[in-house]
């Protein structure tokens, strides 16, 4: 069958187009088409996303996209195109989710095919599974499996005994980790979106071994609930212990580079730590034989390093090495194919469940 997927939860427009057979363990996808359009430009004077222009970019863009998608895909959009419309309906913002849903509502009614909603979350976690060749097929995982998620909007681990039940076990009590590392950008007058400029200062202090002498200020940053008794995260500490470091050493502007690369590098330390420390302890609580690690902070490299040590046969539970999944570098962000591959392994549980197009609603704050 042929899958019609859109993608609007936050500042980019997505729209895939995949053909698929197979169950839930065995699904394989051929893409024909996959588009996306980014916002990042016209967000950057507000420093971050401003959800009315989102929307408005959204119902722009989207039926550009679409002739588009329609035309790469060699498909005629005034006939049956697709068999099937996949949709993110949340969590994100939801002037933007409406905008997606309210879409795929209308080419539904016209093309006369069901809409299956799509947890945004649970499409990154299943977008480990797609890469940048035009054919990927669901790999067969052991589990327990343990999934970190970590975005601009939620950091949270979760636990699938069973492929496609999900309990969250740890998460965030606060900010998330992506929204610290945005934030933490902010305070030092770095671009946006910050959380990668953070990273890139980090790495380069991390490369250049910048290190604080006694004739220099001391960077020190907390690591919240590191050793809290259960798995939750906080943020929101971290991000105030960096404001008040700013405001003591003085105004942003007198900060220079290697400053600036040292608060990033400690600050990326700190968080990252965090990530990790929970994640093991995860891991051996749970006996985890698989990890995921997904969303828009999978792309943080120091993250993935400190992952691929924590599940080494070294470090693994009795020595057993835990097998690591994380996203190609180009789906880590927001993207229609993660939502294409959630919304048909959804319709293929659901078949007798399809929810009505008009019942569909978009929910800002959706749990997996």
């Amino acid at each position: 069958m042929k899958i019609l997927s859109i993608e609007t939860s936050c500042d980019d427009t997505g729209i895939s187009i995949m053909e698929v057979k197979g169950g839930i363990t065995n699904a394989s996808f051929t893409v024909l088409a996959n588009n996306v359009s980014s916002q990042i430009d016209i967000h950057i004077p507000y420093g971050g996303v401003f959800p009315a222009l989102a929307k408005r970019e959204h119902i722009k863009n989207l039926p550009i996209i679409l002739g588009k998608t329609l035309k790469e895909a060699k498909l005629n959009k005034k006939n049956k195109p697709v068999d099937l419309i996949t949709v993110t309906h949340g969590p994100g913002l939801e002037p933007t989710l409406w905008t997606g849903i309210t879409f795929a509502q209308e080419l539904a009614k016209k093309w006369n095919v069901p809409i299956m909603p799509v947890n945004h979350m649970e499409g990154h976690m299943l977008s480990i599974f797609a890469n940048k060749k035009k054919k990927f097929k669901i790999s067969k995982i052991k589990n327990p499996t343990l999934a970190l998620l970590v975005s601009g909007g939620h950091t949270e681990l979760v636990l699938i005994k069973k492929w496609m039940n999900y309990e969250i076990i740890g998460q965030t009590l606060d900010d998330a980790v992506g929204e610290a590392f945005d934030k933490v950008a902010r305070m030092l007058n770095l671009p946006y979106p910050g959380g990668p400029q953070i990273s890139l200062l980090a790495e380069k202090a991390r490369k250049d071994k910048l290190r604080i002498t006694n004739n220099e200020l001391r960077i020190k940053l907390p690591r919240p609930m590191l050793y809290s008794k259960n798995l939750d995260f906080s943020f929101s500490g971290l991000k105030t212990a960096v404001l008040y470091l700013v405001r003591d050493i003085g105004p942003i502007e007198t900060l220079n580079e290697k400053t600036k690369a040292q608060i990033a590098l400690e600050f990326e330390n700190a968080a990252i730590e965090c990530l990790v420390h929970k994640t093991k302890k995860a891991i051996e609580k749970y006996k985890i034989k698989t990890l995921i690690v997904a969303g828009g902070v999978s792309a943080n490299k120091h993250l993935k390093n400190e992952m691929e040590k924590t599940t080494s046969a070294k470090a693994g539970q009795a020595g057993k090495k835990v097998k690591l999944f994380f996203p190609t570098q180009e789906l880590t962000g927001d993207n229609s194919l993660m939502i294409g591959i959630a919304g048909y392994l959804n319709y293929i549980k659901n078949k007798k469940k399809v929810p009505t197009i008009n019942s569909i609603k978009a929910t800002g704050n959706l749990r997996l």
